[in-house]
């Protein structure tokens, strides 16, 4: 189930820039399409500058582009690295739907295990006590 280390080597950077709400917020902003910085930094209660360096840290983990259009300076989310991130998840996904699959066949077999006399006077006891 390991990753290769450049897989690894991938991810950090994503995940470092992921770790920050306001980058993340940035980058829901950014799956609408194209925004110019200026309009990135409207909702936040932060200078340009301190935008500016979010988004040098999510440009250089591939998370986004810049552009320059004359005064205009697009930004645009990139894809890659969330898919890397959503492929690596993916494996624990797995996993753990495995592992309650195992639990689920496990408790099932447990409960044909129990002699029915028990279940009846569970299931008995149960909307007795429900009904109080």
């Amino acid at each position: 189930m390991a990753a290769p280390l450049q897989a690894s080597d991938r991810l950090s950077p994503t995940f470092a820039a992921l770790a920050d709400p306001t980058r993340r917020a940035i980058l829901a902003r950014l799956s609408g399409g194209e925004v110019s910085v200026t309009e990135l930094a409207e909702p936040f209660q932060m200078s340009l500058p301190a935008v500016s360096k979010h988004l040098k840290v999510l440009e250089r983990a591939g998370l986004i582009a810049r552009g320059r259009d004359a005064q205009w300076r697009p930004c645009r989310l990139t894809g890659g690295p969330l898919r890397d991130v959503a492929d690596w998840v993916e494996g624990y996904r797995r996993f753990w739907a495995d592992s309650f699959d195992r639990l689920d066949d496990y408790l099932r077999g447990i409960q044909k295990q129990r002699p029915k006399k028990a279940r009846k006077k569970e299931k008995t006891n149960g909307r007795k006590q429900s009904g109080n």
